[in-house]
């Protein structure tokens, strides 16, 4: 087993894994896993630029995973960073800082590279499974991007479109500098046409009605199976695996974009940081299903922070050997 550390830093959100992991077997132990809501894509799509304030909360809490990080004793880090920071023009200044706190710099991966690490992530602990038919479509929607992977033992194609949970708010439900409470009928509209043009970009390289097994990762469709769930708190060891039907997706949907602020935020479940980006999540997800014909999605708390874990350990490993 190697001891490694993972960053996942997206628009939304920032997270956390230090883990003992064996690649050879697909085995790996967490010893902390944590996400902190930063919002690093406040703004982006709008100027292009990552906000000052924005920067400064990510910061924070690279400080105090480094913390985390010394206590554990990982033998290896690496930080990757996805849509907000690929897209702003001041990448370069996110770049310096991480560098300064955590002593390696960010890797601002491409939408396959992504869509590759949160593959591997999710599906290595589901070999073998005869209950699961192949092939999977991973599907990973984020703050900023939404990764689609079709694949069994390997990734058979990749692709990332620009819709988001948060990217989809910013663009369509928010007036004035205020998130709309609720949405009107003409904004999920036009919000559920920027979707569907993104599937069809997707669909050009991605077979996503081949697929026989929808696997849903990141935390709108953790918040979904969470609701579906009805639990009362967060438990990821439930959610992990569950399973929501498309009823009950479409249900939730609707419900999610038809409540106001204080309704979501009144969802025991519900991170704080979701409250205002969860109806455009959910609609991505609600999206996805029937463009695919899928009845239900397995939800896997295992993505691309896991992902990127099995890389930091196999190049620890090939560096310990001299490859």
């Amino acid at each position: 087993m190697t001891r490694v550390a993972a960053v996942d830093c997206g628009t939304n959100s920032i997270r956390l894994l230090v883990a003992d992991v064996d690649p050879s077997t697909g085995e790996l132990a967490d010893l902390d896993r944590r996400m902190t809501i930063v919002r690093l894509g406040q703004g982006v799509d709008r100027t292009g630029r990552l906000a000052p304030e924005a920067l400064e909360r990510t910061f924070a809490a690279c400080r105090a995973y480094a913390d985390v990080i010394k206590e554990h004793g990982a033998e290896r880090l690496r930080f990757v960073a996805t849509s907000a920071s690929r897209d702003a023009e001041n990448r370069d200044e996110f770049v310096r800082g991480v560098l300064d706190i955590l002593g390696v710099e960010p890797e601002v991966v491409t939408g396959d590279q992504e869509a590759e690490f949160s593959f591997t992530g999710a599906t290595r602990e589901l070999t073998g499974r005869d209950d699961l038919a192949l092939p999977y479509l991973v599907v990973d929607i984020g703050g900023g991007s939404t990764e689609f992977v079709v694949g069994d033992d390997h990734v058979r194609a990749a692709r990332s479109v620009d819709v988001g949970c948060v990217r989809m708010t910013e663009r369509h439900l928010v007036h004035d500098g205020v998130v709309s409470d609720p949405p009107t009928a003409e904004q999920v509209a036009a919000m559920r046409g920027d979707i569907e043009a993104a599937l069809d970009l997707a669909e050009e390289t991605v077979p996503l009605r081949e697929a026989r097994t929808l696997v849903g990762l990141a935390g709108s469709v953790t918040t979904i199976a969470a609701i579906a769930l009805g639990l009362d708190a967060y438990d990821s060891e439930r959610i992990h695996h569950s399973r929501v039907s498309l009823a009950r997706v479409r249900e939730i949907t609707e419900w999610l974009l038809r409540s106001t602020h204080a309704e979501r935020a009144a969802i025991g479940s519900m991170h704080p940081g979701r409250v205002d980006v969860i109806g455009a999540g959910a609609l991505v997800l609600l999206s996805i299903m029937e463009r695919t014909g899928a009845e239900e999605v397995v939800v896997s708390e295992h993505d691309i922070l896991d992902g990127i874990a099995f890389k930091a350990a196999e190049e620890a490993e090939a560096g310990r050997r001299g490859d």
